[in-house]
């Protein structure tokens, strides 16, 4: 395999792009895509895999690479993470960039800083060896230079996954039933699946593991009034809809209408007619109090800092900042506080982030309970056996991705008192 010049020359604008780190990675991606119409789907691929290896290792790449310059980056990381050796990219190169790959391949195995080779932000290095640990921070750190594989869940609304797993095998696709969702399936290889038949008629979602534990944790019953406060583009909201079977009501929140449009389509191909998406201002919308104390189950999956899927938005670890981390610490309290407020008595909260740290997690939930005596915590163990989920991390959900090969989350399950 060689890299043509106008792959090179792809790469390199494509990594200038998301290197301004002004809006998320994947919406970069779709502009420049957008703007390079003529690149075919081979060549995307290349060039999106490339800038998110860029995202990855980008502290210890321009390191190493001893240049900031997209030209060179796109070369080393055709290099370093992609395995190409000069020789296959001899048609996309000239006599200087044979003389600075010559030099960048000399540095390849120097001793880094361990945050440098950890390819982290100073101060996230430094936080999550307070929290971790030196061994547990270097292996959390690890996963985060790698891929994540892609996730689906069967919806069984629409067919089993025994089905979904016994159909993509006799295409050929290497897949297997994920260690704990019960409806997970996990794809080696990462291939895209937009325009997979299952996909586009609704038998299958694309969610990772870690995100379908939150809704079992929910557990919403059929008949249900039920709550996603933070809905999104709405994974968790029609995984909630397919365990409720489409009855009941289940409410998608959100104060984003672009976020809620784009649930449209899925909602559209899912199965559902339970789900009802509604626009907010903010937490304390008269749309959220003319619910108040008739809710049954409430899921908060609040914004965060989501450090926990770096695998699959290495971005987020460059474009975030301790500032970013209080005022989410904040927004996080608000919410949790009057998403708390919906739940009727016997009712329950169950407060997610798809963060690491212990400020968007453990602190908020501590200094919930100590301001709402009327609630108290169950520990998720035991609701994970009852549905069947071979997982124990304590009395709160604790996902890592080098110990469970999901996407870091955690959930604590708050009850109101009948």
């Amino acid at each position: 395999m060689t890299l043509r010049r106008n792959q090179l020359a792809m790469l390199a604008g494509a990594i200038e792009r998301v290197a301004q780190l002004d809006v998320p990675a994947d919406a970069a991606l779709y502009a420049f895509f957008r703007a390079h119409g003529e690149m075919g789907a081979r060549d995307r691929a290349l060039v999106a895999d490339g800038a998110f290896a860029y995202l990855r290792r980008k502290r210890s790449l321009e390191a190493l690479a001893q240049s900031t310059l997209p030209r060179h980056l796109a070369l080393a990381v055709a290099v370093r993470d992609f395995d190409f050796s000069v020789r296959e990219l001899t048609p996309a190169i000239n006599t200087s960039d044979a003389e600075w790959l010559a030099a960048f391949k000399s540095r390849l195995h120097e001793t880094l800083p361990p945050a440098v080779a950890a390819d982290v932000p100073d101060w996230l290095w430094d936080r999550l060896g307070d929290v971790y640990g030196d061994d547990a921070r270097a292996a959390i750190a690890r996963s985060w230079q790698v891929p994540a594989p892609l996730d689906l869940r069967a919806n069984v609304m629409k067919a089993s996954r025994d089905e979904a797993l016994a159909a993509l095998a006799a295409e050929g696709l290497a897949v297997v039933a994920t260690p704990y969702a019960p409806n997970g399936i996990r794809i080696d290889g990462r291939p895209s699946m937009a325009a997979h038949p299952w996909v586009v008629d609704g038998r299958l979602e694309v969610q990772d593991e870690g995100s379908q534990l939150i809704g079992v944790l929910v557990a919403p019953r059929r008949n249900d009034m039920v709550v996603d406060f933070c809905a999104g583009a709405g994974g968790k909201t029609l995984l909630l809809g397919a365990m409720m079977r489409s009855q009941g009501r289940l409410y998608a929140f959100d104060v984003a209408a672009r976020r809620l449009q784009n649930m449209t389509p899925r909602l559209a191909r899912s199965g559902l007619s339970n789900v009802h998406p509604q626009v907010i201002a903010h937490e304390r919308d008269a749309k959220v109090k003319r619910l108040a104390g008739k809710i049954d189950r409430v899921l908060v999956d609040a914004p965060c800092t989501g450090f926990g899927t770096l695998r699959r938005n290495p971005d987020l670890k460059w474009r975030q900042t301790p500032q970013d981390l209080a005022e989410l610490t904040a927004k996080q309290t608000r919410i949790l506080d009057a998403a708390s407020m919906l739940v009727k008595p016997g009712g329950r909260v169950v407060y997610a982030t798809c963060s690491v740290l212990p400020e968007e997690n453990d602190a908020i939930v501590d200094a919930f309970l100590r301001t709402h005596p009327a609630f108290a915590e169950r520990d998720v163990a035991p609701l994970l056996a009852q549905a069947g989920v071979a997982l124990d991390t304590g009395p709160r959900l604790r996902l890592l991705p080098h110990l469970h090969g999901c996407d870091g989350f955690f959930a604590a399950v708050l009850e109101r008192n009948p």
